[in-house]
């Protein structure tokens, strides 16, 4: 890329953090423990009700994997006011749309709705809450659209068992160890008493945030939430263990055969710190530096100069408890994974004995500078912002202050936390290949 055309970049980028304004909020908790943020924007006619529930797949029996995921599609079956099959056209006929995400740490649902149906999206979350009807019927329908989804996203898609396969190597007592869409055996092998019971102890007003956004009346939000939310009873409260990993002191070697590959794949994974951490944002910028683009340090030399990779990357895969730093290459020709592992090793000394340049440092900031702008630049993505920081941070505010600490990270961090974490003692190198009948000759 030309220089005047990365000064022009530089230059867009900066002159958007014009337009970033902070994130007004108001918090408070109901009696029963729930706890609500509102932000009211103006701009627009649409309101997100949403409610994120703190359950992940950690919080699984080892022998019931994939509870958390499952109830993402359970609790849209129906409750005791509307009708099994009858969720979806209700949101639809009233001008809405829906959906619900999962991963290691949490479990999200939201509608969005024109504004002025508010008070629909607010009564359906708290049915979803105080009525969800469990009963075999439901079980046996989602059990199905599960496996279906684990066939389509996982077992048939290439590399779609990838990180499952990092999570498994790098992780050997924390639940982070199996994938979040879990084991299929053991959703067969599970009762229905054991569904009613994980509802119990993790669907309850203590253990979830409330978070409505956009056109909002405050007082009649208020009221409305009052009404419908107020009378749920508060759960029992949540013993959640700690799971401490020892820190990985030499390479761990894997290999995993996908029969949806032709082409290998080499990843080297190493495990970081919670994301709550400032080291995990260091990490951030780090992987940015090395694989953000075509202009990045992997990128350009690997794939453009040397032609040695197919695709090439580096990415932080951040959770609650601890996160996974992965890199990832697809060597292309007569090169070898060993051949990539030995070019993004170089790449990583260099960050780990000199300080990126002046101009690259305001590279980053520049960049990380747009992503907040973006991160909030929709009603939905400041509502998910929003629960995210109360309940996985323990800090709303931080979707005000978080890039205070991006600012505040220097080159010599940034050199310093690469020197900490990404060193070969430390990680995993898992050969991602073809299975034996699928390789490419």
């Amino acid at each position: 890329m030309k220089k005047s055309l990365i000064a022009l970049s530089s230059m867009l980028m900066l002159g958007s953090t014009a337009f970033a304004q902070k994130v007004a909020f108001e918090e408070y908790d109901l009696p029963n423990g729930l706890h609500v943020i509102l932000h009211n924007d103006q701009s627009a006619p649409v309101v997100i009700t949403s409610v994120m529930y703190h359950v992940g797949s950690k919080d699984e029996n080892p022998e019931r994997t994939g509870f958390a995921h499952f109830f993402e599609h359970l609790l849209f079956e129906g409750t005791k006011n509307i009708k099994r099959g009858e969720w979806m056209k209700t949101v639809t006929s009233n001008g809405g749309t829906n959906n619900a995400n999962t991963t290691d740490d949490r479990t999200y649902y939201f509608e969005v709705f024109p504004s002025n149906n508010t008070e629909l999206g607010l009564w359906m979350e708290s049915e979803r809450l105080m009525h969800p009807v469990i009963n075999q019927i439901g079980v046996d329908t989602q059990n199905e659209v599960v496996k279906e989804e684990k066939r389509l996203r996982v077992d048939n898609q290439p590399y779609g068992q990838l990180i499952a396969e990092v999570k498994k190597n790098l992780f050997k007592v924390h639940p982070y160890r199996w994938a979040t869409i879990g084991s299929m055996e053991h959703l067969d092998a599970a009762t229905l008493e054991e569904f009613q019971a994980f509802n119990k102890k993790f669907y309850s007003p203590n253990n979830a945030v409330l978070v409505v956004a956009g056109q909002i009346d405050i007082p009649q939000t208020k009221a409305w939430i009052e009404k419908y939310f107020g009378p749920i009873s508060r759960g029992e409260k949540i013993e959640r263990k700690t799971f401490v990993e020892q820190p990985i002191t030499e390479t761990i070697r894997a290999t995993y055969e996908d029969p949806n590959i032709q082409k290998p794949m080499v990843v080297a994974a190493y495990r970081i710190p919670s994301m709550k951490t400032r080291d995990a944002r260091v990490l951030d910028m780090i992987s940015t530096i090395l694989s953000d683009g075509k202009s990045s340090r992997l990128y350009k030399k690997i794939v453009d100069d040397k032609k040695m990779a197919l695709q090439i990357g580096a990415f932080n895969y951040t959770q609650e408890d601890y996160g996974s730093y992965i890199i990832y290459g697809m060597p292309q020709g007569d090169f070898t994974s060993a051949d990539l592992i030995k070019e993004t090793d170089e790449e990583i000394v260099k960050l780990q004995n000199e300080l990126i340049s002046e101009k690259d440092f305001q590279k980053l900031q520049n960049i990380y500078e747009n992503n907040y702008v973006n991160s909030n630049s929709s009603v939905e993505g400041i509502a998910e912002n929003l629960a995210s920081y109360y309940l996985l941070y323990g800090d709303v505010n931080l979707i005000n202050t978080e890039m205070d600490i991006y600012r505040s990270i220097t080159r010599e961090e940034i050199r310093d936390v690469a020197r900490k974490y990404l060193n070969p003692n430390q990680r995993l190198i898992l050969d991602y290949v073809p299975a034996k009948d699928k390789a490419q000759n």
